[in-house]
């Protein structure tokens, strides 16, 4: 009797051990959370966190404040977030250059995938093939037969070496089998601006920055990186209708991320947070702004997700000799 008693009393001691974590997850958010962006302020990263920091506080019921962790690529603010304790109050902006790429090029302090709990993805940016309108090329043939007629003439401007956009370039001189030179710059708006100026002839670049100068005719875009048409640029194919075979989807995509070992009842209420948020029109015309894509995904499909992405990148990094050794 006195064994049984002493098993009980233990029984419930535990269970009101329990209690209070488990009503703390029920009440999640009881004060603010930090939304960590791993770029500096005001690039396409920065505001997207912000439009999801201002929605998620409404469907959180919480301030969720951007807190920017900019270097290395985005490895500097995706480190401090693996390093975070895994309550919900830390989440990143998850970045497949920071999760994954960044990585897979350089020793890092985290491994991309293993060491967080992805909620979903936020939104996905393929990149567009743009020339500069005076080459006189206007479709994929038109490259593919310059370039085989003067291999190694034509030079292609990206964003910086090891982001989607280079990435997407060197792809397309593997699958294209062409000799295209790499021209990295540090962001997209020095590219643009040679590109624009001619000191290069061909751009890999996000579309809605691109826009403006494809409708004013001083570039034209050739093929898109995704898996389907821009909305930006519906007249423009996809790689795959612009006939390059074997081609794998190059996009920058962004997830909502928390540190691993977060509990399982505080990432499911983020993600329908954000699975709400996706359909919510006005964040939809947002998007379509940025020419990023909504894909709900569950947290076990956007894991996948990444991980199909890793697999693809390894690849092509480890062809590229770019692994990290």
């Amino acid at each position: 009797m006195k064994r049984a008693l002493t098993i009980l009393l233990g029984g419930l001691a535990a269970t009101a051990l329990l209690l209070p974590a488990a009503h703390a997850q029920s009440d999640y958010p009881t004060r603010p959370v930090t939304l960590i962006n791993p770029y500096a302020p005001g690039g396409p990263a920065d505001t997207l966190a912000r439009e999801l920091a201002s929605r998620l506080k409404d469907r959180l019921g919480q301030p969720v404040v951007v807190e920017n962790k900019a270097g290395s690529g985005a490895m500097v603010g995706t480190g401090y977030v693996a390093r975070a304790k895994p309550d919900g109050y830390t989440l990143l902006m998850g970045t497949s250059p920071g999760m994954v790429v960044g990585p897979l090029i350089e020793r890092a302090t985290y491994d991309g995938l293993k060491d967080f709990d992805l909620v979903g993805l936020v939104a996905n940016q393929p990149v567009v093939l743009v020339a500069n309108a005076k080459l006189g090329i206007n479709t994929m043939q038109d490259l593919l037969d310059r370039a085989r007629k003067q291999p190694g003439k034509l030079n292609f401007a990206s964003a910086g070496t090891g982001g989607p956009t280079h990435l997407a370039g060197e792809l397309l001189r593997r699958r294209a089998n062409i000799d295209i030179t790499h021209v990295p710059y540090k962001g997209a708006a020095p590219a643009l601006q040679d590109l624009i100026g001619g000191q290069v002839e061909l751009g890999m670049l996000s579309a809605s920055p691109v826009l403006p100068f494809v409708k004013d005719g001083r570039l034209k875009a050739i093929a898109y990186t995704g898996a389907k048409r821009s909305s930006l640029l519906p007249d423009v194919p996809t790689m795959a209708e612009a006939g390059i075979k074997n081609w794998n989807e190059v996009s920058t995509w962004y997830a909502l991320a928390a540190p691993r070992g977060t509990p399982p009842a505080i990432i499911e209420k983020l993600s329908a947070a954000l699975t709400a948020i996706n359909a919510e029109p006005e964040h939809q015309r947002f998007l379509a702004q940025q020419d990023g894509s909504i894909d709900n995904m569950t947290p076990a499909e956007v894991t996948a997700f990444a991980q199909k992405d890793k697999t693809a990148m390894t690849e092509l990094l480890g062809a590229l000799d770019m692994l990290a050794k």
